[in-house]
């Protein structure tokens, strides 16, 4: 029988996804419509249409048109914002419809399960890259180091979406956006970040986060600064660390990243709370002057050096000029709060170029007790992108899902309800495909235990 499978939202991180799709038609008799507000986009997305596969337009937000887009459909890939997925999933439940997305799993989701087991259906969350395989890999190596006996009383995790060595050039912060521009400029905001080192609870405020940092090298991609997840200790149950000693996942950047971002903090620039008006009026370098002291006689730099107690030669103001603060570049838009001014002058240097090639660098540090003795292991993965249209971040984050996908559609009967990636009935095959067919590898050594 043939197999219908809707795939809505058609954004960056689904440039491998489709093609992946595409591939598995005619071999497992599936059809594909691929589905997004903007119909130039899910024709673009798509490319080459067939009698297997076709695009079109959808707004979620109406649920006659959602039902009638899901009439038929055996799984739903969600690549929306998350907050939007819930309506899809009540949909999938009446249409008896399986459901994967790249989403952190929310409680709203959660509360599903039921629904989805009563009606015999796989809900997938978090099966992108971070959330996605991060999990697949831990848990392979937890999984396997508990089937030897031993226990674990270390964990950390961290991932980065980054700019490949040769693509650096001169850029000063070794980064470009890879992923929702929005989302890094509002990254480390909305409460305070949580982890447990040596079993004692641990916080930082959000106005601390990018200056908290702990450092790292990963072999084959050189020396990382490492900061800390909004909350390391949600996955102590689902992992199956409610007593390990030490847990915490972070992000990956270059160093010195942390503490030039942390200027944007101190000035306010990434505050989202309020909007300020006549945008389309100022330069950069007078958005800028916005969050500075009344001074006429000062120079904006100079008011800037001395509030954030800069030095002349500190590097961090070299990175503060190269992205353009001080520009006489105005906004196109008339208002908005001071991330989304933030994010359009960061956009103007931090879009990848045609020929620019993105990295994704994956570390685990696993500390366990075995006998009496402890051990400890890294594991490391890197996947460099080919050019902007072919990037390592939506290979990484729409292969799991387009593989996860063939199990559900094609493999052995699995267990229902809502679920994230983390046992061996996902890791094995989606973490064996990625490596044998798209290069997706990880590097393991052991080392003396060192601690946090």
């Amino acid at each position: 029988m043939t197999k219908q499978i809707i795939l809505i939202g058609a954004g960056l991180s689904t440039q491998s996804l489709v093609p992946y799709l595409k591939s598995k038609l005619e071999m497992y008799d599936w059809n594909l419509c691929v589905l997004d507000k903007d119909l130039a986009t899910a024709e673009r997305r798509l490319g080459e249409v067939n009698e297997r596969c076709s695009a079109g337009s959808l707004d979620i937000t109406d649920t006659i048109a959602l039902a009638t887009a899901l009439n038929g459909a055996h799984l739903v890939i969600s690549m929306v914002p998350a907050h939007m997925h819930l309506s899809i999933a009540k949909a999938c439940i009446a249409h008896k419809a399986h459901l994967v997305t790249a989403s952190y799993l929310t409680p709203e989701m959660r509360a599903l399960d039921l629904e989805a087991k009563e009606n015999g259906l796989v809900f997938l969350n978090e099966c992108g890259l971070d959330p996605g395989i991060d999990h697949m890999s831990a848990a392979r190596l937890l999984d396997g180091i508990r089937a030897d006996g031993g226990e674990i009383v270390l964990f950390e995790s961290f991932t980065g979406g980054l700019l490949s060595p040769a693509s650096e050039g001169d850029n000063p912060w070794r980064y470009k956006f890879t992923w929702n521009p929005r989302n890094v400029v509002l990254a480390g905001q909305g409460g305070a970040v949580k982890f447990i080192q040596e079993g004692k609870y641990k916080y930082i405020p959000p106005h601390m986060v990018f200056r908290r940092t702990e450092f790292m090298n990963v072999e084959g991609y050189g020396r990382f600064e490492g900061l800390a997840n909004r909350d390391s200790l949600k996955y102590r149950e689902a992992y199956g660390l409610e007593n390990v000693a030490t847990l915490y996942r972070g992000t990956l950047r270059r160093p010195g990243f942390a503490r030039a971002w942390d200027s944007f903090v101190k000035l306010g620039m990434t505050d989202d709370s309020y909007t300020i008006e006549h945008t389309n009026t100022l330069s950069f370098r007078e958005f800028t002057n916005l969050f500075l002291a009344y001074n006429p006689h000062d120079s904006v730099e100079l008011k800037l050096k001395y509030y954030l107690g800069i030095p002349q030669d500190s590097d961090i103001f070299t990175k503060l000029q190269w992205v353009g603060l001080f520009s006489n570049q105005t906004f196109p838009f008339t208002s908005g709060t001071p991330a989304q001014c933030l994010e359009y002058i960061l956009k103007q240097v931090w879009t990848l170029h045609e020929e620019d090639r993105d990295l994704i660098v994956m570390f685990h540090k696993i500390g366990w007790k075995k006998d009496g003795e402890l051990g400890m292991i890294e594991s490391s993965m890197g996947v460099e992108g080919k050019n902007s249209s072919q990037t390592a971040m939506a290979s990484t984050v729409g292969l799991p899902l387009g593989i996860a996908t063939k199990l559900i559609l094609t493999g052995e009967p699995m267990v229902t309800g809502v679920q994230m990636p983390i046992t061996a009935q996902w890791y094995h095959p989606i973490l064996n495909e990625l490596a044998n067919d798209f290069g997706v590898i990880f590097h393991e050594k052991e080392l003396p235990y060192a601690g946090y």
